[in-house]
């Protein structure tokens, strides 16, 4: 029985198209007022006499456009039904770079009051938790990639949906560790947070290894797909694969010779 949401796989060739997506328009719209509120006329109640770094604004602003680029218009479109590779340069986005933009925006003060009840903050530790944070993105990553998972993310619109936010709010929590603001709860040290950096980014490699170096076509959505600029599904596997796991790996890597540079600052 076809479910309400279900999508049926392209006939036709790509056509560049900047199709805007309201729901996603109007959850940008309410993450910015709900920010700009919080930093602005809301701060008097929050923390009164409390200031805003300079650098913080862009960072969130940048985090949403980032959102708003990932799930509209042509790499919208490119990776719900042409390519496998702008598939994962999405999720890149989203998992990547996203969280780190959006948490960079939030002021510590924010976090200290979002967290200063004993069940929230009960709760954030948990979730920080390095284990909890880190297993939980690698399930949310590997089980979706998984073939019966990915045909169903890409064949039934909600559960995709569903799926993108899993991995923004599993991202968020995979990043918190090493990068919450606030001193109720402090944020790991350079060196543990180079170890659990460099433990994570392990399951997405071995992914990404597996995805490129696959004999035959893994997700069939993408096989029957019309041709787009010249590749073949193997080779458009393959590159969605390379993405994964050089790219993105070095994003973490990056990160990890942040913290580096502050322990050895730190050290001296």
């Amino acid at each position: 029985m076809m479910l309400l949401h279900d999508q049926t796989p392209a006939t036709t060739p790509f056509v560049p198209d900047w199709s805007i997506h309201p729901s996603i328009v109007i959850g940008v719209l309410a993450l910015a007022a709900l920010y700009g509120w919080a930093i602005g006329p809301g701060r008097t109640r929050i923390a009164p006499g409390a200031s805003v770094e300079p650098w913080r604004p862009p960072c969130f602003t940048l985090g949403l456009l980032v959102l708003l680029f990932a799930l509209n218009g042509p790499m919208h479109d490119l990776s719900d039904y042409y390519l496998f590779w702008i598939h994962m340069a999405q999720h890149l986005l989203l998992t990547m770079v996203l969280p780190p933009l959006l948490i960079a925006g939030l002021p510590g003060w924010l976090v200290d009051r979002i967290v200063a009840g004993q069940g929230m903050r009960r709760m954030a530790r948990f979730l920080g938790h390095p284990m909890v944070a880190g297993g939980f993105f690698s399930v949310i990553l590997l089980v979706w990639h998984a073939r019966e998972p990915y045909d169903l993310m890409m064949r039934n619109h909600d559960v995709h949906v569903a799926t993108h936010l899993m991995f923004i709010v599993a991202a968020v929590i995979l990043w918190w560790p090493v990068m919450r603001p606030g001193t109720l709860l402090p944020r790991l040290g350079p060196g543990t947070g180079m170890v659990y950096l460099f433990l994570v980014q392990l399951p997405m490699q071995l992914l990404g290894a597996i995805i490129t170096f696959a004999d035959d076509p893994l997700y069939t959505w993408y096989v029957t797909a019309p041709r787009t600029w010249g590749l073949s599904p193997l080779d458009d596997q393959k590159l969605g694969g390379l993405l994964m796991w050089v790219p993105g790996n070095l994003w973490i890597w990056g990160a990890m010779s942040v913290l580096f540079f502050r322990w050895a600052k730190t050290e001296r």
